[in-house]
């Protein structure tokens, strides 16, 4: 049961970097010089990768609170 929370976690934690990592790096080249429909799709990537971004950080956060329970009630 704890292996399989720890390994949940991990790709969670792994879901919420990979989220950051996609945001910063459409930011990154919003900022240089593509064009109008380049930036444009550029926008909506940047929209999306913050909500999944969001999502990932709200998962791990609600395993967070379950595995501090899981190790009071552990003999």
């Amino acid at each position: 049961m704890v292996e399989l929370l720890s390994l949940e976690m991990a790709v969670a934690r792994l879901r919420a970097k990979r989220a950051e990592l996609s945001l910063k790096q459409a930011k990154a080249m919003l900022y240089d010089n593509h064009g109008l429909a380049v930036s444009l799709a550029l926008c909506s990537r940047i929209r999306v990768g913050q909500a999944r971004a969001r999502a990932a950080r709200r998962r791990l956060l609600k395993m967070v609170p379950s595995t501090s329970a899981l190790r009071d009630t552990a003999p």
